[in-house]
């Protein structure tokens, strides 16, 4: 399994259309990576925010980002409109791994493979903490 590729047991959460700009081409004239890692940001954070569970320092938990990998596999180029698929698997005791897929609008190829944890953090002690059962509820 390559770097980012999803496992058999991750189920798909939720889906975001992001339109490229052509300031995220870099000199190679292709989208640059680090656009990429805000492709998974951004899907992250919107899905986190449907749950209730969007970016705050006005609670006492929180999820943090402790690693993100993303392999790349076709060149993607603006304008276009990339979709990126998320996934998760089944949450550990903190520990939330998320998986994504990225591809073009009207492309049915892979351009990129992604992965991301999340560890819930107390935010006061900033030691890991389980994931909040109302959280656990609503995973797949």
């Amino acid at each position: 399994m390559s770097l980012g590729q999803r496992p058999d047991n991750a189920v798909r959460v939720s889906e975001s259309r992001i339109q490229m700009r052509w300031g995220d081409m870099d000199a190679m004239g292709h989208i640059n990576n680090t656009v990429y890692f805000r492709f998974l940001e951004q899907v992250r954070c919107d899905w986190l925010e449907t749950l209730g569970y969007g970016v705050s320092l006005q609670t006492d938990v929180s999820p943090v980002l402790i690693n993100t990998a993303c392999t790349f596999l076709l060149p993607m180029h603006a304008p276009g409109t990339a979709i990126i698929t998320m996934y998760v698997t089944p949450p550990g005791r903190s520990s939330l791994e998320t998986f994504y897929e990225i591809r073009l609008d009207g492309d049915d190829r892979l351009f990129a493979v992604g992965s991301a944890k999340l560890v819930w953090i107390d935010l006061a002690t900033e030691k890991s903490t389980p994931i909040p059962q109302a959280l656990l509820d609503v995973l797949p």
